[in-house]
């Protein structure tokens, strides 16, 4: 018994115990080893939204540029159908034989209006890609279209621009970015690191004066191979002011104070028109986020009673800000004191968004308010009694044709249709500029162009021939990439909800001559 005792003791002591201890341990390790492996795993896997889109860390948001071949619509439905259809006409295409464009937008935005917006201006841009492959005369290369999504507000432009400089090379070739969105400081950084890498930009909406080439100043093109579809603020506050015949004493400036891109050139120009006022102008200071409420309402409320004050004869009010703190001061003025008075409040682009903000109050513009803007275009700009020069009933007749095609396959579907507030006309109208610059720039015996050959052909953009037809209307760039005396539709915001049509305005005064050559300056 004592030898069996002293063996089992050795046995247990010496060998099992221990080894069953360690055997433990290396099963425990291992676990461990797996469930972080597994984490990991799953955590890289959580970050992948679609090919090239991802979740950055501490973000929830899908950013990066959506390479496909599947459709990918960054969670919006209603982008679905037009994303739909962009992909399945990029699936046609054979590599050797395309170059990308992609369209560059918040697309995670949450803003309702900003969504409408997007919406609008990626139909309009699939549009022009599908006239662009099918309705040429066999014109080449064939254009891919791609999404590039920054974040809803920019903030992770720099891994996007990143990417699609990575895209310039191997089979994506890339040629050129449209879109921009906003004049923001976050895109304003994105384009210039864009320029600065040699990738062709087109903008599509962004109207400040600052993310433009021709300005001035020590650097006068810090954007070079940047071409725009829309006239600079001070464009569209000269044909404003020139169609409203404003007069020295009658008129006063309300300010976002300090401003962004948009708000303070929109503000330059607004004040320089108004020289010899009787008013010092009124400042506002929005949120950061100028998408956010704010206590703005609270401003507002106190700058409609200074209004009330004025002289009699002062019926004008220049607005320089963005479209969350216009619907505000549009609100704030419906309750004003003084709603004997008639007032018409002038603003930029901005207002357009309006046209579908629910929160706005309508009923104020049925007591003596009116609010007319500067739209980057409009459908019925080009239908009755349209100029001689400038743009075209034919010319906006080839979108309608092209619209009625796709209410039904092969062109469509893209989703509803609007275009009262402009975006898909000029969403339709950047990429065709990019089709244009892309096709001239390819040299004989080439299928694709150099990647910075295409911003060179901005400045060759005018004339009889070489100037774009656009929808919006004529689209003639100075050498600075900068449309001269485009069409700026006055449009007037209706208690019904949509956006009238007043006239066309021009930032000359005048049509271009039928040549549309800018003069020397």
């Amino acid at each position: 018994m004592a030898r069996r005792g002293v063996g089992t003791w050795l046995r247990e002591g010496v060998w099992e115990i221990p080894l069953r201890r360690f055997l433990a341990l290396l099963l425990a390790a291992a676990l461990v080893t797996g469930l972080v492996f597994a984490v990991r795993v799953l955590a890289h896997d959580d970050r992948s939204c679609a090919p090239g889109v991802s979740r950055p860390q501490h973000s929830a948001e899908c950013v990066g540029v959506a390479t496909g071949p599947g459709p990918y619509d960054f969670g919006q439905d209603r982008l679905t159908d037009a994303v739909k259809s962009i992909a399945r006409e990029n699936a046609r295409l054979k590599p050797g034989n395309y170059v990308t464009v992609a369209l560059m937008l918040p697309y995670t935005s949450t803003s309702p209006t900003m969504l409408n917006d997007i919406q609008h201006q990626l139909q309009g841009a699939y549009l022009a890609q599908y006239q662009a492959n099918h309705d040429s005369n066999g014109q080449s290369p064939q254009i891919r279209l791609v999404l590039a999504n920054p974040g809803a507000t920019g903030t992770y432009w720099k891994q996007t621009v990143a990417q699609l400089a990575r895209m310039t090379t191997g089979t994506d070739t890339l040629r050129a970015v449209a879109g921009i969105g906003q004049s923001t400081a976050a895109n304003k950084a994105a384009v210039a690191e864009l320029t600065t890498l040699h990738i062709p930009v087109i903008g599509s909406s962004i109207t400040s004066d600052d993310l433009a080439d021709g300005q001035g100043g020590k650097n006068p093109d810090p954007y070079p191979g940047l071409a725009r579809v829309a006239p600079t603020n001070t464009d569209e506050a000269r044909a404003l002011t020139k169609f409203a015949q404003l007069k020295q004493g009658k008129a006063l400036l309300v300010y976002d104070n300090p401003g962004d891109p948009y708000t303070t050139t929109l503000q330059k120009s607004f004040a320089a028109l108004l020289k010899g006022s009787r008013y010092e102008p009124w400042p506002f200071t929005p949120p950061a986020d100028r998408s956010q409420e704010g206590t703005t309402a609270n401003t507002f409320r106190q700058i409609t009673d200074l209004v009330c004050d004025t002289d009699p004869g002062t019926d004008t009010i220049l607005f320089a800000g963005r479209h969350v703190q216009l619907r505000q001061f549009i609100n704030a003025l419906g309750a004003r004191g003084c709603q004997d008075r008639r007032f018409t409040v002038l603003t930029g682009d901005e207002a357009s968004y309006l046209t579908y903000e629910k929160a706005l109050n309508r009923d104020a513009l049925r007591h003596n308010l009116s609010v007319l803007f500067t739209s980057l275009a409009h459908p019925d700009a080009w239908v009755k009694n349209p100029p001689a020069t400038g743009g075209s009933q034919a010319d906006f007749a080839t979108l309608q044709t092209l619209l009625t095609s796709a209410e039904r396959s092969p062109v469509g579907p893209i989703g509803s249709v609007a275009l009262d507030d402009g975006q898909l006309i000029i969403g339709y109208d950047a990429l065709r500029l990019a089709v244009h610059g892309i096709r001239e720039a390819v040299q004989p015996g080439k299928a694709v162009p150099a990647l910075a050959d295409v911003g060179l052909q901005w400045p060759q953009v005018k004339g009889r021939t070489l100037r774009v037809n656009g929808a919006s209307g004529w689209i003639c760039l100075d050498v600075h990439g900068n449309p001269y005396d485009k069409a700026v539709p006055i449009v007037e915001l209706t208690p019904e909800g949509s956006a009238r049509f007043v006239r066309l305005a021009w930032p000359e005064g005048k049509p271009p001559s039928p040549d549309c050559l800018p003069p020397a300056t």
